[in-house]
């Protein structure tokens, strides 16, 4: 009898331990559930769009869809300040030979805040563009000149006001008397729609083409999926896209526009070379003809979040390009790419560069 309340007690106990709980299950499920569905609405589009631009770098090239001798190369600051000497400029115009390289941007800057730029920032510029001129005939000069943007922080430069887009457009008088070909604009982070941007664009377009010189600028990528920048924006803070029309509207305010299509966050080869491929579509579709657009090369090697050095190769960049161009408008003659950087670069960048662009 003992035993018999014993081993019922023992049964019992157990069904009083778990009368507490029990309430709360349904909530833990409804919770683990929550959270699978959350992982499941941000993963499953993620995978799609990834099968997606692994399918975009599936298919053959053209044909003829290689350089069309109207390729760029950003240049580092040691080209200007005095450090570098006749005998660099002699082994760049070695390497540049015999390539489709027609600009050098070479970083003449920054600019102020306040949009203007120290004199002390080029000390040797007379002599580089002496030396390319004389290295490189034909092979144009720009200075590469940048800043960056108060749009996601309080410090920066405020193209909402009217005096530093003033003093920006004096700089630009004032680098093109020094005898550059012409003024390559890079402003980071520049959100979509800026209309002071494209104020400033029409203010400096009228001051390049006054002296036959050339306006380019350094293009952030363009939306991969519509309005894509302002998801973004909104979760992030940082849009970093444009949309395709604000692309367009820029693209017509100038002679030149470099995409930066890299820093892209694709995390292989496949998936690069298909948003690369992608990008070159999108900036072809609003690129007026009279303007030439280049894509950018990754000639640099990181490992950060937003660039994976066994991804964003130049071979995946060139066959995206080349791709792109196939499928959009294969027989453009205002295209090109344009590699930076040239400091950071390898020969294995300059091979794949020279054997699957050049030719």
């Amino acid at each position: 009898m003992e035993s018999t309340e014993q081993t019922q007690a023992g049964r019992e106990e157990p069904a009083a331990a778990d009368a507490g709980p029990a309430p709360y299950r349904p909530r833990r499920r409804w919770l683990r559930r929550t959270a699978l569905g959350f992982v499941l609405v941000l993963l499953v589009p993620l995978l799609a769009a990834e099968t997606a631009l692994r399918v975009n770098y599936l298919g053959d090239p053209a044909e003829g869809t290689y350089t069309r001798d109207r390729d760029a190369l950003w240049l580092g600051h040691a080209l200007v300040d005095g450090r570098k000497k006749d005998a660099d400029v002699t082994a760049l115009a070695r390497r540049l030979r015999d390539t489709g390289v027609r600009d050098l941007y070479v970083h003449s800057g920054p600019l102020e805040h306040d949009g203007t730029l120290p004199r002390s920032a080029y000390p040797r510029a007379r002599w580089f563009l002496g030396a390319v001129h004389r290295e490189l005939p034909g092979v144009r000069v720009q200075a590469f000149l940048g800043d960056v943007l108060a749009t996601e922080s309080p410090d920066g430069m405020r193209l909402d006001d009217p005096a530093t887009r003033a003093a920006v457009r004096r700089s630009t008088r004032q680098i093109l008397d020094t005898g550059y070909d012409g003024v390559h604009l890079d402003l980071e982070p520049l959100h979509s729609g800026d209309r002071h941007y494209l104020t400033l664009l029409d203010a400096l377009r009228r001051e390049t083409r006054a002296r036959n010189a050339q306006l380019s600028v350094a293009a952030h990528q363009i939306d991969p999926l519509p309005a894509f920048h302002s998801l973004w924006g909104t979760v992030t803070g940082h849009p970093k896209w444009w949309s395709q029309e604000f692309f367009g509207q820029v693209a017509r305010r100038v002679d030149q526009i470099a995409v930066m299509s890299y820093d892209t966050m694709q995390p292989l080869e496949s998936t690069y070379g298909g948003y690369v491929a992608q990008q070159t579509s999108l900036a072809l579709e609003v690129t007026p003809p009279g303007t030439d657009l280049l894509m950018g090369l990754p000639f640099f090697h990181e490992n950060r979040f937003g660039h994976w050095n066994h991804a964003e190769t130049v071979p995946a960049a060139v066959r995206g390009v080349r791709l792109g161009l196939s499928r959009t408008d294969a027989d453009r003659e205002r295209f090109g790419v344009a590699l930076y950087v040239d400091f950071a670069a390898t020969e294995a960048d300059w091979r794949a560069y020279q054997e699957d662009w050049v030719r």
